[in-house]
Parts: structure tokens; sequence; C-alpha cells
């Protein structure tokens, strides 16, 4: 059953008034996919009344009165500002959240504008709570690219009352229930508030005028905050912004298997609301309709990634049952023919296995977990989502599982029990003819600022992959995913780049995306700073739009014959 979106919806329900009302700036797709509606469901799932109002104009915002607890805002699934402009800061013209496609319905900085709706709509106001990943990391300063300026935490800017960061089920759920009981919501972990001052015990960041205006205390704010970042080891933080103060409660822990199996049990239509898709269609439906995610999180710790900071370092799997209960569901829909889009996840195969000292202890505050090689203590195990992928395809009503999640090629050359069965199970049954891999670059010099591995790996896995297609009998390739003008990138580079895609893997690439600097990387801080921000040694960083252009054409264009 869909959330209510207009005032009959809540008539129907015998609603006289919400308890909570969720915004977004995607239109209301009802699926596992979407925070929104896992957010919304999870509260209803626990007996509060939510309702949503997606990509409200003003007119829109008073559609279901006030909610009894508290507002939640969302940008939606993506950044509002890279929703809305590419990296070369042209306006897109098409939205995949958007009903219609058309690029006419999420504002700039989404966060603000959808605050500052409730504020003239809402008086006296109930708290309103930002979430999503714009919220997430956005909630302490962070260089913007738009504005070419170091703004404040979020929380100030938008002027709400508090954020709840990271994928936030557990968080959202206590904040709610605090509220509803009269308690103190600010000891919610996970969760950013203002205050008057300090909290004592927290780690004390270099305050917002400080770091706006000196490039080596941004970096050491970005360390100190980074590091912070893992529910098992983090500390608070605190950070002054003018006479108050940011506060930062640790991150809340992550879900145990069963608590992770039941958000993705809750009832999802697996659709767009009527009210919204009277619109238009929304064309990321067709992506994850009939996709299932296997896990969350990410411990690549790709330098231009915010998936770890926002998902966390620490994988969370379902358990098999749970995944193959979801893919039965999928072959009642009415929709279905058979196919499953993607099974997996940030990246596919890390799904089934983590490390044991990171579970204790935390994530290493000094070592990442895959590079610059995968660590010895990480147990790559590719057998659990070899048995999945064979649950799934064997159920009655299932063609096709596709995996159109990316992998890490240097994991599966680590893994020598089970690594080439894995390869030979998506060769032989999982690759809609070409699979997704993302070198993103092929000069060590530039890999290394990116936290990329070598070529070596890529050689000897496009090795493999070719061996095993051919023994299939199967014509398919590997798609290539490059960056250009990443910090620390020259054209000459994007020269040598061509040069070895040309030469060894025999390809012209077509997947290039220009490197936009998005908050709370380390690529956006050597971005900014124009500094390593490991040695502090100087950096070249492109920030011609035109020349950044060019590397992209470089590596793009095809010889004239």
């Amino acid at each position: 059953m869909f959330l209510p979106t207009t005032r009959e919806e809540m008539e129907r329900r015998g609603w006289a008034g919400l308890d909570v009302i969720l915004v977004s700036g995607d239109s209301y797709i009802d699926s596992p996919y979407i925070g929104v509606a896992v957010i919304g469901k999870l509260l209803t799932n626990a007996g509060f009344r939510v309702g949503v109002i997606a990509q409200p104009g003003e007119a829109d915002i008073g559609r279901l009165g006030e909610p009894r607890l508290f507002w939640g805002v969302t940008a939606g699934c993506i950044d509002s500002m890279v929703a809305n402009y590419t990296a070369l800061k042209k306006r897109r013209k098409s939205d995949d959240y958007t009903p219609g496609g058309v690029n006419n319905r999420r504002p700039d900085r989404a966060s603000i504008v959808y605050t500052n709706l409730i504020r003239r709509f809402s008086k006296p106001a109930r708290p309103i709570v930002l979430g999503g990943i714009e919220a997430s990391l956005r909630r302490v300063p962070h260089y913007d690219y738009w504005s070419n300026s170091v703004r404040r935490s979020l929380l100030f800017d938008a002027k709400a009352d508090f954020i709840l960061y990271g994928m936030a089920e557990k968080s959202a759920l206590e904040f709610a229930k605090a509220l509803r009981d009269g308690t103190d919501p600010r000891a919610v972990r996970g969760l950013c508030y203002i205050a008057k001052e300090k909290r004592d015990g927290y780690l004390e960041l270099p305050s917002y005028e400080t770091v706006a205006q000196d490039k080596a205390a941004f970096i050491e704010m970005f360390h100190t905050f980074y590091r912070n970042n893992d529910p098992v080891s983090a500390q608070g933080l605190c950070q002054q912004h003018g006479d108050r103060w940011l506060v930062q409660n640790p991150p809340a822990p992550g879900e145990t298997q069963a608590e992770f199996d039941a958000i993705y049990a809750l009832d999802y239509e697996r659709a767009q609301h009527p009210f919204y898709e009277r619109q238009g269609p929304v064309k990321a439906l067709e992506t994850i309709r009939f996709s299932i995610a296997t896990h969350r999180g990410c411990y690549g710790e790709c330098n231009f990634c915010a998936i770890g900071v926002h998902e966390g370092r620490t994988i969370r799997s379902r358990s098999a049952a749970s995944i193959v209960r979801e893919a039965e569901q999928l072959t009642r829909h009415p929709q279905f023919k058979g196919n499953i889009h993607d099974l997996g996840g940030p990246t596919a195969n890390m799904y089934g296995f983590e490390c044991d000292h990171k579970l204790q202890h935390g994530a290493c505050p000094k070592k990442r977990c895959i590079f610059p090689n995968v660590c010895p203590q990480m147990p790559v195990n590719h057998r659990p989502i070899v048995d999945v992928l064979r649950q799934v395809r064997q159920l009655p009503g299932v063609k096709k599982v596709f995996v159109a999640s990316g992998i890490r090629y240097d994991m599966v050359l680590s893994d020598r029990q089970h690594g080439d069965e894995y390869l030979r199970e998506l060769v032989t049954h999982h690759v809609s003819g070409q699979l997704k891999v993302a070198p993103e670059h092929t000069e060590d010099f530039v890999l290394s600022k990116m936290g990329k591995p070598g070529t070596a790996d890529l050689l000897r896995f496009k090795k493999k992959f070719d061996e095993l297609s051919r023994a299939a009998g199967k014509p398919q390739f590997l798609t290539y995913y490059m960056i250009a003008a990443h910090p620390d990138c020259t054209e000459q580079q994007m020269m040598e780049l061509k040069r070895f895609t040309s030469e060894q893997l025999q390809i012209n690439p077509e997947q290039v995306q220009i490197f936009t600097p998005t908050p709370s990387t380390y690529s956006t801080l050597m971005y900014y700073t124009e500094m390593d921000p490991f040695t502090r040694e100087p950096i070249h960083v492109e920030k011609d739009l035109c020349r950044k252009e060019r590397q992209k054409d470089i590596v793009t264009q095809k010889h004239s014959k």
C-alpha cells in the first residue's frame, strides 16, 4: 500500500491527521531503493501515521496539514545540485526521478527551498528534520563546487532543526519515538543539531570561520570528520559556527541481518504513486522496479566517491532467504517478464563477508581494506554471492538474473578459492552482453590519487573474462568507466590513457565522465585545496571548464580515417 499523498487517501485510512510528513525532491516512488519510501514504511510499520509530499511548490506544501511530530525533508536520491547541473555547470535537461523526465520540478539546493516553504506554511512550526544524501554529505562545512565556496553546515543554511545522516532507518525510528514519548531526541545517534554551547566529551573541529579561510585547517577538519564515521569507533563531533555550535552525535549502529531483512520485507508497491504517475512516468523505475539490493555499504573508499561516508564502510548483507523471498515476490508482479535487472549493491561482489577486526573495533584509521592492495585480514569470499545467484535464477518464473552493478576485479583475483568460480558464474549466466568495471584511469600517478588499483589487475581480469566468454560461446565484453580531469590529471595523462585503451584494451572508451567535485569526498578536498591531503604536497588541478572538456575529448574522439 502506498503512503498517503492527499487528504482523501488519509480519510480512506481513517486518519484525521499525520504524525510525520515526508517531503522529497523526487517523485514518490514506492520502492526499497527510495529512501522516503523506506523511512515512511518503517515508521508506518511502527505505528506512526506518515504521508508524503513529492516535489512540492508553494501550493502543495500544506496539502496534508501539519504533522503532529515532525517534517522530514530530503532533496531526493541525488544531491539537487548534482541532479540539476553537469560537471561543466550546464543545466541538465532531464531528471530520471521527475514525472515525464523533464528537469523542471527539483529546485537548486532543494533542502533549503523546501525548509523555507514549510517555515512559511507551518506556524508554530514542528521540528524540521533533514535527511537523504544531500543533507548527509553537507552536514559539516563543505566545499561547494557550484558557488566555489566553503559553505556552512546545511543545518545552518537551511535553518532546519536536525539532520539525520547516513541511511537513517534506526535513527529515524528512535527520533520519532522520542518525540512521541516527550523525551529529548538529542541523544539519538546519527543526529546533528544546533546548540548554544559545545558538547562535553565530543571532539572539537576547527570553527567554520577558520576552515572557510584556511585550507590547511579545512584538511584537518575533513580528516577528523572522515575518521569518525564508523559506528563502532566514532566519537561525537562539535564545531562552532558564529555564536552557535554544530553537534554531530556518533553514527547509528548498523542493522543486524534480521533488522536488515525486515526493511526489505516491508510492503513496497514498486511503482510510482498514481497521484504523480498521472503527470508522467519516471525513468528511474525502469532500472529499480525489478532489481534486488543484496547488501549496503562499500569499503572500496575510492577518493571521488561518498558511498562510504553515506552508507558506511562496513558491509551489511541480507540473508540469502530474504533475497530469495524478494525474488519470489517479483515473479508474482503483473509486469514482471522474467528478468531481474540487477542483483547487487554499491559493489556487487562485496556481499556476504566482512573483516572481523573491523566488526569488533571499527575501520582501521590508517589503513584501507582494499587499497593499495586487498588487505590479508579481509576474508574475500565469493561463495555466498555465487550461492544466492544460483538460488535466484532457479526460481520458477525467473528467466534471467543480471548483475548490472559494478564489480571490483581486484577482489575477484584476490579470492583464490572462489574468485574463478564467481567469474565463471557471471560470464555464463549473469552478464547482459557487457559487464561494468570501473578502472577510472590507467596511469598509476592518477590512480593513486583516486584510491584505485593499477592496470596489472585489470589486464589479468580482462584475460580471464575473455577466455571464459569464449569457452561459454558468448560474444560478451567489458564496459570500462573512466574519469577525466580528476585532481592531478593532465592532458598528457589522458593521452596515455587513450594509448593504453587503444593498444591494451583495444577499445575507444565511451563511458567517460568529467570529475564533479561533490561534498564530503577526498577528491573534492584535493580539488578545493590543490593539495594532496595526505602529504600536503601541491598538485595540479584543472579548473578551466574548456580544458576539462578537452581532457574528455582526448579519450572519446575516434581517430580520423
